[in-house]
């Protein structure tokens, strides 16, 4: 609703205006004009996987490789801190087919616990050269990720 002023018989101007609290800088009440705005996306709680963070990782390392940053995987190592076999290691997720590394990359946060998915059981997926193969075994980390646990059944039944 915009402004209206509207002038009574008895004279008095009436102005009808729509308007909404908001919070002002320290936590202040402030009066603005205009509708409630729509209510902003709630808050992702949990944390990013860690596959995704070495996902992210690998694409810089290539980068920092490609512009000439770093020369080779030897130097990549001594400035991470790592072995040259654990660089190895996380620039072997550039050999999976790229909508799974789209799909590592996106990921839904980690609310508690441990990672559903670990590197290690990516290790044998990097392996394969053929991406048809790749996504088949990729399926089926997804589907161990999605199953629940023996044990979890198992509580739920003695319980």
């Amino acid at each position: 609703m915009s402004t209206v002023v509207v002038e009574g018989r008895d004279g008095r101007i009436t102005t009808l205006s729509t308007v909404h609290f908001a919070r002002a800088p320290r936590g202040r009440k402030e009066l603005r004009r205009g509708e409630t705005p729509p209510p902003s996306a709630p808050p992702v709680f949990g944390r990013v996987p860690r596959i995704a963070r070495l996902m992210a990782l690998a694409i810089r390392m290539r980068r920092m490789i490609d512009s000439g940053e770093v020369r080779d995987y030897a130097e990549l190592a001594r400035l991470g801190h790592v072995t040259r076999a654990r660089v190895t290691q996380i620039m072997n997720l550039l050999c999976l087919a790229t909508d799974i590394q789209e799909d590592i990359l996106f990921l839904p946060p980690v609310e508690s616990g441990r990672d559903p998915i670990r590197e290690l059981q990516l290790r044998s997926i990097t392996l394969v050269p053929d991406w048809r193969k790749q996504r088949r075994m990729w399926i089926e980390v997804l589907t161990s990720v999605s199953r629940p646990s023996p044990t979890s059944s198992y509580r739920n039944v003695t319980s």
